[in-house]
This record gives structure tokens, C-alpha cells and sequence, in this order.
């Protein structure tokens, strides 16, 4: 996966923006105005491509023992958030994909109703 086919992937998500507001460097996507999911674009120019993701806490610890690419979010509430290392070879880009499914559907979840109403 490359950062074009990432950002691709995000935005087919309805109701996703993309930002920059932190600096020009952290790509930032969002539903409802709600982070889920961040990436540095410095990182994807020296080939090491990593992605923040939101998790469900329990699973983010699964996936934190079963995978070296996966990390406590970097920057992050570590319970929440983890740092997904794409550059290892580990993690397959459909297993990407379902894991920012995964975070995109927390965030939509969290949101009040007559958003995600207005997502569907």
C-alpha cells in the first residue's frame, strides 16, 4: 500500500475529510470531525510508513502481541490507539483495510445520532 492508495481507501468512507492540523507533515482523516486516523507523509517519504489507528482497548492489546507492526499509538492514548508499522512486511493490505474499518466505525459509533444518520 502506498500513501495514494491510503488516502484513496479513506476517502471512499462516507462522510471522511482529510487535514493537516497539526503541521504540513500529519495527514489527518476524520469522520464527523473525529480523528481516525493519522499518518506521517515524512515517514511514507523514507519508507517507513506507519498509520495510527483507533482499536477497541482489549483487541489493541491482541494485536499489540500477536504483531511486532503493532505498536501503542505513538502520541496517542495508548489504551485506544495504536501505531501500525506498514513498511515490516507483516501486515497484509486487506488486514490494513479491516483494521481502518474498524477504527473508522468506532469513531461513527461514538458520534450523536443525526450524524450517523446522515452518514448512511
Amino acid at each position: 500500500m502506498n500513501i495514494e492508495q491510503l488516502r484513496d481507501y479513506c476517502l471512499t468512507k462516507n462522510g471522511v475529510t482529510e487535514h493537516f492540523p497539526f503541521d504540513e507533515d500529519v495527514l489527518v482523516f476524520k469522520v464527523g470531525n473525529k480523528m481516525f486516523l493519522l499518518t506521517s507523509l515524512k515517514n511514507w517519504e523514507k519508507n517507513e510508513a506507519t498509520i495510527n489507528l483507533k482499536c477497541d482497548p482489549e483487541y489493541a492489546l491482541e494485536l499489540r502481541a500477536n504483531y511486532e507492526s503493532v505498536e501503542p499509538g505513538y502520541h496517542m492514548s495508548k489504551k485506544h490507539w495504536n501505531t501500525m508499522s506498514l513498511y515490516k512486511g507483516e501486515l497484509t493490505i486487506p488486514f490494513v483495510k479491516q483494521l481502518i474499518d474498524d477504527s473508522y466505525d468506532l469513531i461513527v459509533k461514538s458520534l450523536p445520532k443525526k450524524i450517523r444518520e446522515t452518514l448512511q
